[in-house]
This record gives C-alpha cells, structure tokens and sequence, in this order.
C-alpha cells in the first residue's frame, strides 16, 4: 500500500499521545519530545540500542542498510532529512513492540496500542481472525492486533517508507549455523563469559532485582548477577497452597546457594479475583496466559522492596532447549525413522483398529500424531484444535475466519530459510511466538503494572547469536534437554536445580475455581456475559462449566480462563457484539 506520510506519537514515556509536526509532503518534520536529531535523520527510539561503532549512523542510507548489525532491545521511528523516506523497525526479538495504522495522512505509528486505536482516521473495529488467533493461542501474534486497523511489527521487521512506496522487510531472521565446529570446553568457557556480559548489561546503575522461580533460567540469571553484580541480590519468588504446583522449596535453594535477599509471597484465589480486572484493563488487548498473575504479584513485591528494573530468565528455554515438548517431540521423530512400507502397510492399519480406550490406545494415540507434519504435531494438545472450532464457536464467527490460520503461521516460522534441523525449527517456533507475543509481553506487562521494567539477560544478542551456532544435538539429545546448559554451568548452579523438572509459575486456576466462590462466580459472570456477545456458543459455555471443568479442572481451568480474561477485556475496553460483517479471513 502506498503511504504519503509519516507520524508518530503515543509512546509510553509521552501517554499524552504528543504527535510530531509534518512537512508539506507528509514526512516527519521535526521529532518528538526526547527525539534524537542526526545529520541524516530525525528519530524516536525506546529503549536502548547498541549500535555497531557505538554511536548511530550519521545517514539515513546507513541506518537502514545496517538495521541487522544493531543489538538490543529497541523500537525505532526515523525519517531522512529530505522527508521523503521513513523507518520503523524493532529488535529482533521483538522486545520493544511497535504499532501501526493508516489513515489518511499517510502512516501513523506508536509503542501504544490503546493510543494508536484512539487516533481518528484509525479503524479501531474489532478484528475476528485476531480474536481466533487469542482463542487458540492465547495471545495475539504480530502481525495482527485486535483492532482491524492497526498492525504490530514482527520481531527483526521494518517498515520501510520511500517516495510513497510502501513495504515491509525482514531484516533479520534466525539463521542456525548446525555444522560449525566447537571444543566443549572452550564453548562452554565463551557461554559463561557471554552469559556475565549480557547480565552485566542489565544493571546500568538501576535498582535491580530477579525474579526467582527455582527453575534453571532464572537460577542461572540470579546466579550470575551475584557474582558480577557485587551486593546481595534481591530476588522474588511465589508460592501456592496448591499440590503440584508449588515451587517454593527450589527457589529457596537457589536463594541459600547465592546469598540472595529472598521475599516469598504466596498467593491466593483471593488474590486471582483481585488480579483479573486489573490485568485485563492493563494490557492493550486480550491476554490470556494466567501466569502473568503471579508475575504480577512478584512484581507488585518487588517494588515495595525498591526494586526499579526485575531480571527474568525468559528465552533460556527457547534459546537452548529446555521445553519438555522438544524431547517429546523426538519421540515421535522416531516413528519416521521406519520404513515406509512398514509405516504405511503395517503400523497404520494395525493402529486404526486398536481401542480407543484401555492401554492400547496409547499406541493408536502414538502413531496417530507421530504422522503427522511436525508443526501440526506441537499443536496437538491445543484445546481448541482439540474440542473442534465448530463445538466451541458460534456458526457465524468460524465462518467469518480462516480456521487454518494459526496452524499456517507455526508452519512458516519452522518452515524459514536457515532454520535446519527439527530441533531448530521448534526452537524457531518458540522464538517467534512463545517469546514475542507470550512471555515477553507477559513479564513486561506485569512488571509495568507495578511500576518496574523488565530486562531478559538470556536474550543478549551476543548470547543469541553463540546459540545459533551450536549444534541441535548439543540443545536437545534424545529426551535430555539442553545438556550443553546445564554441563556450562555446573559449577554455578545447585545440584537440586539442574535435576529437577522444569515448571515455572504456573497458576492453579482450575483447581482453584471448586474451591473458592469468589472466584467460580467472577468465571461463570463473566462467560455468561461473553455467551451474549456472538463468539461463544452459550451452550457450550453450559457444558464447559458444568460438565468439563469439574472433570478435568486443571486442563479445562486453561479455557475458562482464556474466555474470563476476553470478556473482562472487553468490559474495559468495547462493547456490544462483534461486527460479524464486517471483516473476513
């Protein structure tokens, strides 16, 4: 689409929503409030760049030519000098986001959601296929917003502006380098060495605490900070009365073996009631993974503690593979492993006529999914996949999206140039969605709400880039995950951490919904009102809340929770039904 401007405004730092002054022709003409002037270019950016020589380019030329060489977290607005060219870019993992808008002036960009969608001119209607994408994810993923009109850079995405043409580039990509060659040791030393650096980076003379859940991330983090960071650190942990999810007893070990200054704070349902509302009104659209509650309330105590900037152990996982579903995954790599003929001849045909029920049906449910493509295969606990669009959604609401679209997106992202082997391609995966649009906003939206900034020593893009570059095997071997990791820093964390299984602050709400009425009745008045709202068969809404929660509370609590935190969205922020008309797949 063509654009003949440029604006900008809305960022946190100005939720005045200041908006920049425009030459003639519509370029920017002069920046922002706190706006960097450059011989080439004037420019807004959030948060901190390094860039390559240690000073940005002085021409406009040079910045966009060497947009892929610029570390950190960064969102970046520029314009040339002679207006007639603009730039919007963000890091490459997507830490500091970016949105925009057409409208009639030409492009209208902001950090700011909520400020974007309240500018006139934007199309601020609801999106449906946006509002699928949370359904079966949980999150939005860029490039959509909730809102029809606005969209959200990708991670390592630019939006380039010249002369009227419009396009948008992908300056980066993650490119794994499977075949370069290491001495274990003397990567291991440069891990280490890297991992003191990007932590080191984190610190900048604020008030730094960690979070601390007794997971190998963030013991890693809070690990290094105590030896380079040279005073106790402050570190937060949660814990719940809750059987199986409590991991208190970990983050305490970690918290001995560093000396840390501990606080604990356990929360309740009690607390989960209070949490929603102000969760749902916090964030600039719908988010619907209920771990931000704890991190929340881990964030709240930390600033009571004078804590400025908290340091989570976010991208360890997906960096250098320590989720469960990647040795899962290669579980079902081995079923392609046979032969054809023995597949397709023998296996298959045996399998589609075993039980559904009793212990064989453990193999009929091996087989069915290990044939499955791999990308299809990671989605194969998702409920809504699971229970069927058809059964959860209204008729004119599915017929209004493109059901395959989420499915479509995961298959692009593990299917890029330069992702290689299935181990990469989940980490991909991962990068893309479970980072940018998940855990990132969740830990930045928390801590935001408390009044803190959150930084992700894991994603240092030196880090990043030594990641790439060691072998699959080296991340996931067989069922064991990340053993280069937890070889590289055996001598740094307990011995209690790197054996125990990974969790993290999971959020008991289904088990909880039985027990605490004030929580069960801020769930059911909230699906009960959303029933009303076109998107949600009510009577599904019935089944769910009468026949599969108190089944299985835990799995189905993941649902009642993703459909609570919408409705409770849209009570702050939209009413009435959807416009089932007015925009398709």
């Amino acid at each position: 689409m063509a654009a003949s401007g440029f604006l900008a405004g809305g960022g946190r730092e100005r939720p005045g929503g200041e908006q920049v002054t425009t030459a003639p022709g519509g370029w920017l003409a002069s920046p922002l409030t706190g706006g960097e002037a450059h011989p080439g270019w004037l420019g807004v950016i959030e948060g901190g760049p390094r860039w390559p020589r240690g000073c940005a380019p002085e021409s406009f030329d040079a910045l966009v030519d060497g947009l892929a060489a610029i570390d950190g977290e960064f969102a970046l607005i520029a314009v040339a000098r002679d207006a007639r060219r603009g730039l919007v870019a963000i890091d490459r993992l997507g830490r500091e986001p970016v949105y925009y808008a057409h409208v009639a002036e030409g492009v209208l960009v902001s950090t700011s959601l909520a400020w974007l969608a309240a500018q006139p001119g934007v199309d601020a209607g609801l999106d449906q296929q946006a509002l699928y994408h949370y359904l079966y994810g949980h999150a939005i993923p860029a490039p959509l917003t909730v809102y029809r009109g606005v969209r959200r850079l990708r991670p390592g995405e630019a939006l380039i502006l010249d002369r009227g043409d419009e396009r948008l580039w992908h300056y980066w990509w993650p490119v794994f380098h499977e075949s370069l060659r290491h001495d274990r040791d003397e990567a291991a030393a440069r891990f280490r060495s890297l991992l003191a650096d990007g932590v080191a980076r984190c610190l900048d003379g604020a008030a730094v605490g960690a979070f601390l859940s007794g997971g190998t991330d963030s013991s890693t983090v809070v690990g290094m900070l105590a030896r380079v960071g040279g005073a106790p650190v402050q570190t937060f942990s949660i814990g719940f009365n809750a059987a199986g999810y409590d991991e208190s007893h970990y983050a305490r070990i970690a918290a001995r073996h560093f000396g840390t200054k501990h606080h604990e704070y356990f929360v309740t349902p009690e607390d989960v009631a209070a949490a929603v509302p102000i969760l749902a009104a916090g964030f600039d659209q719908p988010f619907g993974n209920a771990s931000v509650v704890p991190a929340y309330y881990c964030a709240r105590r930390a600033a009571e503690e004078g804590v400025t900037r908290l340091l989570g152990g976010d991208g360890g996982d997906e960096l250098f593979g320590g989720n469960a579903r990647y040795a899962k995954q290669w579980l079902f790599s081995l079923y392609g492993r046979l032969p054809a003929a023995a597949r397709d001849g023998l296996i298959e045909p045996v399998a589609a006529r075993l039980p559904t029920v009793g212990p064989a049906r453990k193999l009929r449910r091996y087989v069915d999914q290990a044939k499955l493509p791999l990308a299809e295969r990671t989605e194969g606990h998702n409920l809504l996949r699971r229970l069927g669009p058809a059964a959860v959604l209204v008729p004119e609401f599915v017929a209004a999206v493109d059901t395959a679209g989420p499915l479509r997106l995961i298959d692009e992202a593990m299917g890029a140039e330069g992702v290689g082997s299935d181990v990469n391609r989940l980490l991909a995966r991962d990068m893309r969605f479970t980072l940018a649009d998940d855990d990132l906003p969740k830990v930045r939206g928390a801590c935001a709400l408390a009044g803190l900034e959150a930084r992700f020593p894991l994603l240092d893009d030196d880090l990043l880039r030594f990641a790439l570059g060691l072998p699959p095997q080296w991340k996931v071997r067989g069922t064991r995950l990340r053993p280069f990791f937890k070889v590289a820093l055996r001598d740094l964390l307990p011995t209690e951490i790197i054996a125990k299984r990974k969790h993290g602050f999971g959020l008991p709400f289904g088990v909880w919904l039985a027990g605490s009425p004030a929580l069960h009745e801020l769930a059911a008045d909230s699906l009960s009102t959303l029933a009303a709202r076109g998107i949600v068969r009510p009577a599904f809404i019935s089944e769910l809340l009468d026949r599969h929660l108190p089944a299985h509370p835990a799995y189905y609590g993941t649902l009642v929770w993703v459909l609570m935190i919408l409705e409770q969205w849209f009570e702050t922020r939209a009413t009435g039904q959807l416009d089932l008309a007015a925009s398709g797949p």
